[in-house]
C-alpha cells in the first residue's frame, strides 16, 4: 500500500475512534439526564435537583480514589483558605472551654484585627453580635467570626486577667467587655520557629542549643516559599550557625510547586521530584514524565540539616523529605511518613458551584522509588519516606500528646502588656527535654 494511503487510513481510523468515544460520552450524558428526569417526575416526593447532582458526582469520584472529591460550600472555603493562606475574619485560634462550654482564645494571629484590638490568649468569648456562644460547636463559632473584610463584629469578652473558677455561675458573673472588631484579610503562617516574640515574629534559634535553628513547616501554600526564604536568611545572619532542624511532622502537604521551590532553596543542583502524568497513546509506557531539578544557589550551604517526619507527614511534605534525603542534604528522623504520592488538580466547574479535586498525576522520589501507598501495599512494600538507619523513633501516644501540648502553649503569642493573672503556668523546660523526636534531630545535626 502506498505510504500516502496508509497515512490517510490511519488518520481516518483515529477520527472514527474519537467520534465513537465522543458519541459514547454523549450517550452517557443522555442516560444520566434521563435518570434525573425520571426521578424528578416520578419519585414519591419532590427532590432537590442540586442535591441529587452533588450526590451523583460524589458517588462517581468515590470510585476513583480516596483523594478525588467534589468540593463545595464550607469545604471549598477551607481548601481555598489553606492554599491561599488567607481568609476574611478576625484572626483567632479558638478551643472550647470544657467546663463552661464557651470558646476560649488559644492565641490571636499576630497583626490580625483581634490582636490589634487587644484580645489575648485565655480570653473567653461569651457572645458574638449578641448571640450567646455557650454550647455552640466550635465550627459554628469559627464560621460566624469569618466573613467579608470590612464587616464589623462585636465580641463579648471575659478577660484572661480575671480569676477563673469552675463554677459556671461565678465565672459568668465576672465583668465582661464588648469589643467591636472590623474583619480584615487574615494571613495564615505556614513557617514557624522555636518561640514567639512579643511583636508576633519568631525566634528561630532553639533555646538551649548553641547555633541550631528550628523551622516548622505546617503546610505548603502560596506564601510558604517566601516565608521560608525570610526565615533562612535571618538564620544565616546569625553568628556561628551549626545546624538546622526542619520539622514536617503533621504536615498534610499542599502545593507541589511550593514543595519543589522549598527544596530548591536548600539544594545546589540535582533532581527534586519526578512527576508522571496520565498514560496515553502518544506517551511512553511510563506516561508523561516531568523531572524537576534544582537551580544553582542554596541557602545555608554546608550547614547540617535534619528533617523530622511522622505518620501524618504527607504529600508535598514527603516530596521535601525524600528530596533532601536522596540528595544527602539531610538526615530524616522520626517515623515512616503517610505515603501519599498523587497530585490533585483543582478544577472549578463552569457554573461556579464547586471544585473538582481530581487526581491527575503521581510523583516519585529522585531515585525513582515510589512514594504513594496503594490499598494493597503492606509495610514491606516501597512507599513513603522512612527515617535514615539508626534515626528511627516512634514516641508513645502519651509522650507525643505531651510534646504537642507543650508546643501548643509555647506557640502562644505573648501579650504586649503583662496580664494580672495568667490563665496557665509558664512553659518551662528546654525543647530537647519536652520533645524526644526533636532531641534526636539535634543529635543528627551534631553528627552524634
Amino acid at each position: 500500500m502506498p505510504k500516502r494511503n496508509l497515512i490517510l487510513l490511519l488518520a481516518t481510523v483515529t477520527a472514527c475512534l474519537a467520534a465513537i468515544a465522543a458519541r459514547e460520552r454523549d450517550a452517557q450524558g443522555r442516560r444520566f439526564g434521563e435518570v434525573m428526569a425520571i426521578i424528578d417526575r416520578s419519585y414519591l416526593e419532590p427532590v432537590d435537583g442540586d442535591m441529587l447532582f452533588d450526590a451523583a458526582v460524589d458517588a462517581a469520584l468515590s470510585r476513583l480514589d480516596e483523594h478525588s472529591a467534589f468540593v463545595r460550600g464550607e469545604g471549598r472555603r477551607d481548601l481555598e483558605a489553606a492554599l491561599d493562606q488567607r481568609f476574611g475574619g478576625v484572626g483567632l485560634e479558638l478551643a472550647i472551654d470544657e467546663a463552661l462550654q464557651e470558646p476560649v482564645v488559644v492565641t490571636p494571629v499576630p497583626e490580625a484585627p483581634a490582636w490589634r484590638a487587644g484580645i489575648v490568649a485565655g480570653d473567653r468569648i461569651t457572645a458574638i453580635d449578641g448571640v450567646v456562644t455557650a454550647g455552640l460547636p466550635l465550627r459554628d463559632v469559627v464560621n460566624v467570626l469569618r466573613g467579608r473584610p470590612g464587616a464589623p463584629v462585636t465580641l463579648r469578652v471575659v478577660s484572661a486577667a480575671n480569676p477563673r473558677t469552675l463554677d459556671p455561675g461565678a465565672a459568668r458573673a465576672v465583668p465582661a467587655r464588648d469589643v467591636t472588631i472590623v474583619r480584615d484579610v487574615v494571613r495564615v503562617e505556614s513557617v514557624l520557629g522555636d518561640r514567639r516574640l512579643p511583636a508576633g515574629g519568631w525566634n528561630w534559634m532553639i533555646e538551649g542549643e548553641s547555633g541550631v535553628a528550628l523551622v516548622r513547616i505546617t503546610g505548603f501554600g502560596e506564601r510558604t516559599v517566601a516565608e521560608l526564604t525570610v526565615a533562612l536568611e535571618e538564620i544565616a545572619a546569625q553568628p556561628d550557625v551549626r545546624g538546622l532542624v526542619i520539622d514536617l511532622r503533621g504536615n498534610p502537604g499542599g502545593l507541589v510547586s511550593a514543595a519543589v521551590e522549598v527544596c530548591d532553596l536548600l539544594l545546589e543542583d540535582g533532581v527534586i521530584v519526578i512527576t508522571r502524568g496520565r498514560q496515553n497513546a502518544a506517551a511512553s509506557e511510563e506516561g508523561v514524565v516531568d523531572v524537576r531539578r534544582a537551580t544553582t544557589g542554596a541557602l545555608l550551604a554546608g550547614v547540617p540539616v535534619a528533617v523530622l517526619v511522622d505518620g501524618l507527614t504527607a504529600s508535598a511534605a514527603e516530596i521535601v523529605a525524600a528530596c533532601l534525603q536522596d540528595a544527602g542534604r539531610a538526615k530524616v528522623v522520626g517515623s515512616r511518613s503517610f505515603g501519599k504520592g498523587t497530585v490533585q488538580s483543582i478544577i472549578p466547574l463552569a457554573d461556579g458551584r464547586g471544585l473538582l479535586k481530581l487526581t491527575t498525576s503521581e510523583y516519585l522520589r529522585p531515585n525513582r522509588a515510589n512514594i504513594h501507598r496503594r490499598a494493597d501495599d503492606g509495610d514491606d512494600a516501597t512507599w513513603g519516606v522512612s527515617p535514615d538507619e539508626g534515626w528511627e523513633l516512634v514516641p508513645t501516644a502519651e509522650a507525643a500528646n505531651r510534646a504537642r501540648e507543650w508546643r501548643r502553649r509555647r506557640d502562644v503569642v505573648p501579650p504586649r502588656e503583662p496580664v494580672a493573672a495568667p490563665t496557665s503556668g509558664p512553659v518551662s523546660g528546654r525543647p530537647r527535654d519536652a520533645d524526644a523526636v526533636l532531641a534526636r534531630g539535634l543529635e543528627a545535626v551534631a553528627g552524634r
